[in-house]
């Protein structure tokens, strides 16, 4: 379910708060304020476009002595919208320049923890068919004689065997019995960014370091079978 359609569908400010009481005891006027900040921004986003300027989202600043909640507060509502969360510690603010982080490189690190979170929900979406396909060319790998040329001509009971010779060895691959062996794979010279933003760096010289990177990786990599399985 997409941000917008859970919050319009569960989330008002009485759900909300229902949700943080199952992890936070009291603090009552908190979760409800940061209930209700939330579904305004829900609304603003459905506003007609000359009326979004005139509102203004509000941002909250909890404030309170250790340990009554307030991080707890801020990463539950972040899980509850699968939003980012970052922790950053206020003494660094007030020691920039001497010892800490900048106000950047906390951004930075808010824009890595979205990348993060995207990617893993990604991969889980894709888990199934990626180890399908994983199998598929490992089994190629193993039984070079499944393999067939572009203009090779077999008849259908030759394509039968193959096919239930390659079925087998995705068996056992999934079995593990090929966990020990090694196979050379071609890495793909288009793979997109490999790391995420370098804390410190702007964004040209991610950008460079990204192209200086991929240009000395090998073109050709052996891997162990178990670690391509997993």
């Amino acid at each position: 379910m997409s941000f917008d359609a859970k919050l319009e569908s569960e989330l008002t400010p009485r759900r909300i708060v229902e949700a943080l009481d199952q992890y936070i005891i009291g603090q009552t006027e908190a979760k409800r304020s940061v209930a209700i900040a939330l579904r305004n921004r829900y609304r603003r986003r459905h506003l007609p476009e000359e009326l979004k300027d005139e509102v203004a989202p509000k941002n909250i600043i909890l404030i309170g002595p250790t340990g009554v909640g307030k991080t707890e507060i801020a990463r539950r509502l972040a899980k509850l919208v699968n939003a980012p969360f970052i922790k950053v510690e206020a003494t660094k603010y007030t020691e920039v320049g001497y010892v800490g982080r900048d106000v950047e490189s906390m951004v930075r690190d808010l824009v890595n923890a979205a990348i993060f979170e995207l990617k893993t929900s990604m991969m889980k979406e894709v888990e199934k068919e990626a180890t399908d396909i994983a199998l598929d060319k490992l089994a190629k790998l193993l039984l070079p004689s499944v393999k067939k040329e572009d203009n090779e001509i077999i008849s259908d009971e030759e394509a039968e065997k193959k096919k239930n010779a390659k079925e087998q060895i995705k068996k056992r691959i999934a079995n593990g019995d090929f966990d020990e062996s090694y196979v050379e794979i071609k890495i793909s010279s288009n793979q997109g960014r490999m790391f995420g933003i370098i804390p410190g760096m702007g964004f040209e010289e991610n950008d460079m370091i990204q192209s200086m990177v991929g240009s000395i990786m090998p073109q050709n990599k052996k891997i162990k079978i178990k670690s391509k399985r997993g």
